[in-house]
């Protein structure tokens, strides 16, 4: 609703970290121990959102972690690596730490490819944290987490214990989200809709993805292409699980994976051509009854299985021609990868912004009420709710609590439209076009509306949401 919503201009800083910093400057100059306050909460004002993986065990979560940091660095097969949360943090050199429940950090080797040793039973490990220096990171923060409804009670109890039953020192460290992407395959089931919805994020900060897309359905020896296929039902699927997630992407999360890791050789290219001459029964046939019949060893045939999958080894072939470099770039083409991309460094991205600023101003709302100069923190805050700029966090934060307690609320669609433009015209739901006195009648009408609503709530809840909106829609009618 106001010109925070709109993309800032390159090296420009958008309007609510702005009014942020420059509330924080405020606190510093009150001296003292707020200096130091003030730098803390400035590093979570200026350090990436964390977006937090999640699914089921062996949904393809750590597969699509290492795709979109362009690195194997997060083991996708021993179990000994994936029952920790592991956070991935844009930094150099490249190293690993272990935080224990007791907030102690001692560092752990690595080794590329092998599994990662933590040094200590992992009931006693609150997150692993892993720094790589990375273009991909230096945008989103990526938590990658153990698998939900899991082989042991310890595994998804870790998950539970890092993301919603507290454990301060994780929460505020390592862990304390801003979005979420949501790993399933088909149909959601109830206990992972549940568990995500406990995480208490909002439509506009959850993605979802439909992962394995490349083995939807029947697969690749099916009727229907899988991706097409894949990509049909995630829209089905965005719908159906509107009240959970924003959209649903369809992701091919291993072809990502090997596309931009770097893992597809010339001579993995040179192999699959040598199999384009088999239609794709025959050559699994082929590999199944007689590996002897095939033009390159059986296991170079395994090790294209598992880089590029089933789909891969049938569809790549046409695309050996130019090498290891135009497969890999079809991989990435039909994945999914770049178009997850796109809703991650848009949509998601900006309302975990969104999140975060509402984190910070719940902070400085906390640090009001417990330091003795009270009084001066209180105009700061009052000073930053009240801020045109800030409307969007305000909006943002009154969904989230309606959600939480009252999720059938009509007023839950008017606060999720009007965050979801990113204009002023899209918030209001005018035409694009509209003239400025138009979106300020509009506005005004909207404005009526709500002070009525105000007389019949049924949940403090609402009563929160109807006072966001009301501040949203008098700052377009004062033309602010």
């Amino acid at each position: 609703m106001s010109t925070s919503h709109r993309p800032a201009a390159a090296g420009a800083v958008d309007p609510v970290h702005h009014r942020i910093d420059g509330a924080l400057h405020q606190l510093a100059s009150l001296g003292g121990d707020l200096v130091g306050h003030a730098n803390r909460i400035g590093a979570i004002l200026w350090s990436p959102p964390r977006v937090v993986v999640t699914g089921r065990l062996k949904a393809g979560k750590s597969t699509l972690v290492n795709a979109l940091i362009g690195a194997p660095v997060a083991e996708t097969a021993a179990l000994e690596a994936t029952n920790v949360v592991t956070v991935y943090e844009n930094g150099a050199p490249s190293r690993a730490e272990v935080v224990l429940l007791d907030g102690d950090r001692r560092p752990v080797p690595l080794s590329l490819g092998a599994t990662v040793d933590v040094g200590v039973p992992t009931a006693e490990v609150a997150y692993v944290q892993r720094y790589l220096p990375s273009h991909a990171l230096a945008r989103i923060t990526l938590v990658d987490t153990p698998g939900l409804a899991t082989l042991t009670v310890a595994n998804a109890a870790a998950t539970e214990r890092a993301l919603i039953d507290g454990f301060e020192q994780t929460r505020s460290a390592s862990v304390d989200a801003d979005a979420a992407v949501f790993l399933f395959d088909s149909m959601p089931r109830t206990d992972e809709v549940d568990f995500l919805q406990r995480l208490g994020f909002t439509p506009l900060n959850t993605l979802g993805v439909l992962s394995r897309a490349d083995g939807f359905g029947r697969g690749v020896l099916g009727r229907r292409d899988p991706l097409g296929h894949a990509a049909e039902h995630a829209g089905v699927l965005a719908r159906r699980l509107s009240g959970t997630v924003g959209t649903v992407v369809p992701v091919a999360g291993l072809l990502a994976q090997t596309a931009h890791t770097g893992a597809f050789t010339d001579a993995d290219a040179r192999a699959l051509a040598a199999l384009d001459p088999f239609a794709p029964l025959e050559l699994f046939d082929l590999l199944d009854a007689d590996p002897g019949a095939l033009p390159v060893p059986r296991d170079v045939v395994w090790r294209l299985l598992e880089l590029i999958g089933e789909y891969g080894v049938v569809h790549a072939r046409g695309h050996t021609a130019g090498g290891a470099h135009q497969v890999n770039e079809w991989l990435s083409s039909v994945s999914g990868i770049g178009p997850l991309r796109s809703v991650l460094d848009q949509s998601v991205r900006r309302f975990a912004v969104l999140h975060r600023a509402g984190r910070i101003v719940s902070e400085l709302d906390s640090l009001a009420y417990t330091h003795p100069a009270r009084d001066s923190i209180r105009q700061i805050v009052s000073a930053l709710r009240t801020d045109p700029a800030l409307t969007p966090v305000g909006l943002l934060r009154a969904l989230r609590s309606l959600l939480q307690t009252d999720p059938a609320a009509p007023v839950v669609e008017e606060l999720t439209q009007v965050l979801r433009g990113t204009t002023i015209a899209e918030s209001l739901g005018c035409d694009p076009a509209s003239p400025p006195d138009r979106l300020r009648a509009v506005a005004r009408e909207r404005l009526v509306a709500v002070q009525a609503q105000t007389l019949s709530t049924r949940s403090a809840g609402e009563d929160a949401a109807l006072a966001a909106l009301t501040q949203a829609y008098t700052v377009v009618a004062r033309g602010q």
